[in-house]
């Protein structure tokens, strides 16, 4: 799923990649893409994960998970990284997902359920700050349920901010499209068929052509 990201980001991007699954981007970029990874504590030219005996306890990123410095990274205070994400100048963030509507509409930040902690950090800010905002997720709860859906019923993040959802049993594209009829769009799928997939979660889906 990071790799399937990883190959649609533009050579000279500058990305953010959000907590949980989308930190694994980082480790399927191509070398020399030119590629730089943005954290909003304050750090630009992140690189992978280190390997276990090459942790360095201060150097962590949003989620304070170590992460390693690429050749060039610069490092700055938290309020300048969230100007550059507020700005504009973040190419494409990719972000992790409780529920996805087919308008792009994305619920990342609360479960909704009672006495549950917020986890907002900046992910308001890069969903509508970044130039393109993508999701990685699962497709199902792990109860079963789809997390790509007509209408979410969880706090919303943003609004019509997403436009892809990358996830294990498809790729889709979300958000207004004229000719889609208000449905999201299949770009391609991963051991299911598109009325398997229609059936799984409960809508009407349109492909992609071209």
């Amino acid at each position: 799923m990071a790799a399937r990201v990883a190959a649609d980001i533009r050579p000279g991007s500058y990305v953010n990649l959000g907590i949980g699954l989308p930190t694994l981007v980082a480790e399927h970029l191509p070398e020399h893409s030119g590629i730089t990874l943005h954290t909003e504590n304050g750090l630009l030219g992140m690189g992978p994960a280190p390997h276990a005996d090459r942790v360095d306890p201060e150097l962590i990123n949003a989620g304070k998970v170590p992460v390693t410095e690429l050749a060039g990274a610069s490092y700055f205070h938290q309020a300048d990284s969230f100007a550059m994400m507020r700005g504009g100048h973040i190419d494409v963030c990719v972000l992790g997902a409780f529920q996805v509507s087919v308008s792009g509409d994305l619920a990342n930040w609360s479960t909704g359920e009672p006495g549950a902690v917020p986890a907002v950090g900046g992910a308001m800010d890069l969903a509508v700050g970044a130039r393109r905002s993508v999701v990685l997720m699962n497709l199902l709860t792990k109860d079963g349920r789809p997390k790509l859906v007509g209408e979410c019923s969880l706090p919303l993040t943003g609004v019509a901010c997403v436009s892809r959802v990358y996830s294990d049993v498809a790729v889709l594209d979300v958000g207004p499209d004229p000719s889609s009829g208000g449905r999201a769009r299949v770009v391609e799928t991963y051991g299911v068929s598109h009325g398997e997939l229609e059936e799984m979660l409960g809508l009407s889906l349109t492909s992609v052509t071209g």
